[in-house]
Parts: C-alpha cells; sequence; structure tokens
C-alpha cells in the first residue's frame, strides 16, 4: 500500500507570514496535506490578501492560540510550521510543552523569519527558541542565531539553514535600449517598481516625501512607467501598522501622480516578472528581485539606519538615492553578498540578462528559474528524521518561569494562556451545538470590531496626535 501523506498544520498572524509558512511546508515537505490556520488579531488577512498572496490549503481556519492548541492533539499533526511573531510562537512553544510534558509522539514543530532579520535580533530568536528547528534563510543569519544561542548558553542545534522559500522566477532579461551609467546594467529601465513597505519610514513626512521622488522620476522619464506597489488597501492590515496609506497621500499629493505613474496591488512575483528596476527602502522584495537579477535600489534619502533596515544591505552594491536613480543608475547586487545572504547560489553570478540555467530548478508556484530547492536539502532530511520518530522529547524553551519570570508570564497571558501553558478558562469557547447563524454573527461581530481598530489606527490616532502638537 502507497505511504499516506504527512499532515502538515501551518499557523499564522499575518498574510505574508501565511505566504512564508505555507511555501515553507512545501519545501520541507514536498508531498504532503496542508491545513492551515489564521492567528485570529488585528493583523489576521483578508479574503482579498489571501487571493493576493495565491498560496491554498486543503482547509483554513481562523483561531486563537489557545484553539489551536486544543485542537493539536486530537489532529495528531506530523508537522507544524509556526509562521508568527516571536511571542505568539514563545506561547504555542509553552502550550505544547503542557501537552507533551515526556517524551511522546508529537508533531515536528518548526519556525522562522520571513525575511530580512534587522531588528530585536536576541528578542525574536529567544522567543523562537524551544522549536525542534529553526529556520535561518541564509549562511549569514545561520551564524548570528547560533551565536545568539550560544551567548545565552542555550542549545542552538535547532539552527537550520535553508533560503526564503518564495526566492524563485524568471531570471530577467533587460530591455536593449541606451547604455546606463558607470555600474549601472546595460540597457534602460522600461519599468520601475517602488515597493513601499506598511511602517518603513513611519512618519508621514518622510512617507509623502519618498511618493514624491517616485512621482518626480516618472515625470523626469515619460518613457518609463512607474508603479507603486503598495501591501495593502485602506482598511487591511499586515504584521505592521500602516498609519500613513500611500493610498491617501497620493490623494494630497500637489499636482496628483503623472499618468505613467500608477498605484498597484498583487503578487510581488508577478509585479517583477515585467520590472526593470525595483526600489525599496527595505522590503524583503529587494531579495527577491536581486535572486531574478533584477537592477535594485535600496534607498539612502532617508539615511542608511537601523530604524529604517536599509543597514542590512551594507556591502550590497543596491545602495543608492533617487538622485542617483533619476541620472540613469541601475545598481547590481554584489556577487559574494548575495551568496552570504542566500539570494544566489554558488556559481549563480552570470550577468543580468544571460541566458538562465535550466537545470536550476523551479520556483514554487512552477516558474522557470533558480529556486532554493537544494538550500532545504538538510531541514528536509531533518524534518523526515524527526517526524518518523516514534517520540520526540518536550519542548524546551530558554525561556522559562526560572529565566523570564518577569517577561513570559505576560507574554502567554496575552495569548489567553497560564504560567504553566495552559489554558486560562473560558479561552477556549466550545461550539457544540451552536447554530450556523450565530457563529456566523460572532464571525461578522468580530470582523467589525477589527475594521473599527484599523480604521481608529489610520484615522483617528494620526488626527489626535496632531490635536496633541498644538
Amino acid at each position: 500500500m502507497p505511504e499516506s501523506k504527512l499532515r502538515v498544520a501551518v499557523l499564522a498572524d499575518s498574510d505574508t507570514r501565511w505566504k512564508w509558512g505555507a511555501l515553507t511546508a512545501r519545501r520541507l515537505v514536498p508531498d504532503h496535506q496542508l491545513t492551515g490556520y489564521l492567528l485570529r488579531g488585528r493583523a489576521t488577512p483578508t479574503d482579498r490578501q489571501l487571493g493576493e498572496v495565491g498560496v491554498g490549503a486543503d482547509r483554513l481556519t481562523e483561531v486563537s492560540c489557545a484553539e489551536f492548541l486544543d485542537g493539536l492533539v486530537r489532529e495528531r499533526y506530523d508537522v507544524v510550521v509556526l509562521a508568527l511573531v516571536g511571542g505568539a510562537v514563545q506561547a504555542v512553544l509553552h502550550g505544547a510543552r503542557a501537552l507533551w510534558p515526556a517524551p511522546a509522539a508529537r508533531p515536528v514543530l518548526v519556525t522562522g523569519y520571513v525575511g530580512v532579520v534587522y531588528e530585536k535580533l536576541a528578542d525574536g530568536l529567544l522567543l523562537r527558541h524551544g522549536a525542534d528547528l529553526v529556520l535561518a534563510n541564509s549562511r549569514h543569519d545561520a551564524e548570528r542565531f547560533r551565536a545568539v544561542y550560544e551567548g545565552v548558553g542555550a542549545d542552538a542545534g535547532a539552527v537550520t539553514e535553508t533560503a526564503l522559500p518564495f526566492l524563485g522566477g524568471a531570471r530577467y532579461a533587460p530591455p536593449a535600449g541606451a547604455g546606463a551609467v558607470a555600474g549601472a546594467a546595460a540597457g534602460s529601465a522600461h519599468r520601475v517598481v517602488f515597493a513601499v513597505q506598511p511602517s518603513v519610514p513611519e512618519g508621514r513626512a518622510d512617507r509623502a516625501y519618498l511618493l514624491e521622488r517616485a512621482a518626480r522620476h516618472a515625470r523626469l522619464h515619460p518613457g518609463r512607467e512607474v508603479l507603486i506597489k503598495l501591501r495593502s488597501r485602506p482598511g487591511e492590515h499586515t504584521t505592521h501598522l500602516e498609519e500613513h496609506p500611500y493610498q491617501r497621500l497620493a490623494q494630497r499629493l500637489p499636482g496628483g501622480l503623472p499618468p505613467n505613474c500608477r498605484l498597484v496591488y498583487g503578487n510581488m512575483g508577478e509585479v517583477l516578472d515585467t520590472a526593470d528596476l525595483l526600489v525599496t527602502v527595505s522590503s524583503t522584495a529587494a531579495l527577491e528581485s536581486l535572486h531574478r537579477y533584477v537592477p535594485t535600489a535600496v534607498l539612502t534619502d532617508l539615511g542608511i539606519r537601523e530604524a529604517l533596515g536599509n543597514h542590512h544591505f551594507l556591502g550590497s552594491g543596491c545602495l543608492a538615492s533617487w538622485d542617483q536613480l533619476d541620472a540613469g543608475l541601475l545598481p547590481q547586487g554584489d556577487p559574494e553578498w548575495l551568496r552570504a545572504q542566500g539570494v544566489r547560489p554558488a556559481g549563480g553570478d552570470g550577468a543580468a540578462g544571460a541566458a538562465p540555467d535550466d537545470s536550476a530548478g523551479t520556483a514554487p508556484d512552477g516558474s522557470a528559474g533558480a529556486a532554493p530547492d537544494d538550500a532545504y536539502a538538510a531541514a528536509r532530511e531533518r524534518v523526515a528524521a524527526l517526524a518518523a520518530e516514534e517520540r520526540l522529547p518536550a519542548p524546551a524553551p530558554y525561556y522559562t518561569l526560572t529565566t523570564a519570570p518577569g517577561y513570559l508570564p505576560g507574554i502567554l497571558a496575552r495569548h489567553r494562556l497560564a504560567p504553566d501553558g495552559t489554558p486560562l478558562p473560558g479561552a477556549v469557547r466550545g461550539t457544540a451545538g451552536e447554530s450556523r447563524l450565530r457563529r456566523r454573527l460572532r464571525a461578522h461581530l468580530r470582523g467589525a470590531a477589527r475594521g473599527a481598530y484599523r480604521h481608529g489606527v489610520q484615522r483617528v490616532a494620526p488626527v489626535i496626535r496632531r490635536l496633541g502638537e498644538l
């Protein structure tokens, strides 16, 4: 009889983390049955956001942390991917430890990061400690992760080097045209994509400045199309709060956007299919475009600062200002930096536009181009070995009531868990015998409350802040 597929669950708290979690599951367990869970909270993605991500599941359910843990024993998953912020990962790990306090048949617990790790390195890593695998997106990250764990005397054996699971797509072929300035790729950019971020930069003035510069670039180059690639529509949230959406800033832009500059939504991979230049402050989209050999600019207009995250790209060869881009610069990534960051494999340093290597593999969506499958070989082998074990030891997070008695209880309480990881009274709502109408009504009220919160963040909070400055 054929072997049954491994059962995999992904718990995610935003659209981008759902994308990372589901694609990571595909890389780790290619032949699997996937069940998706969305952690209920302010960043829970809408149906539109999930559709834009373009990664589905056999089943997708919205749950609280306590509800997810309540069903974990009953569902008997082989692998669980925790695509969450650090605090939520820590809550699930302690909840799992309460469920399996001794060696037992339990799922393999996997977690990691959705993109560039440029802030709260120690905090985020220690909150993820206790998972069976902590995935690092590059050799550089793996070395940093192990150093943090070893620095506090924690076991660093879970750190496993992989790559971003959504790297892929066709290799860039530049359009024919006039040569660019020194240090740039041959050819000229016909389509420029400015990949914006919800909270980088944070202030209204800085965001308005970047939008104005994108519009000015379009006016200076009427033969180019400038796309402002947005993450969410007003009223939607991603992992980070967006108090000043570019849609509203564009409405107030003096003179408006020129005809060859427009706001767009959509899957980033599809947008990059037609991009000749990717511009951003510090978005993970920069790594996606560099993987495809698309000229990529990481903006320095607002400085190179840890708060912006663009310091992560020091040595990348991509740091540039709008003035330099206006003058024709098309930055190319430094090959050694790209290899260290897991963006391109060794030997993959051909010039942009060179014929793609058909043997390099495919992306998760089946598109052509180099994909980081080999980077997942060790992780796949490790997951398979752990899943085959009859019993796994109890999860052992670094944070306990002994190591962090003033920190851990608050993290667990936010997810309605007691200090020992068990659900607080009333945290798991029984739905047996509840009518379908009542369930729909509760979902509707929950959605309305979430919408009111988002409206408060994007509309009311900025007004109150301005009034306080009078």
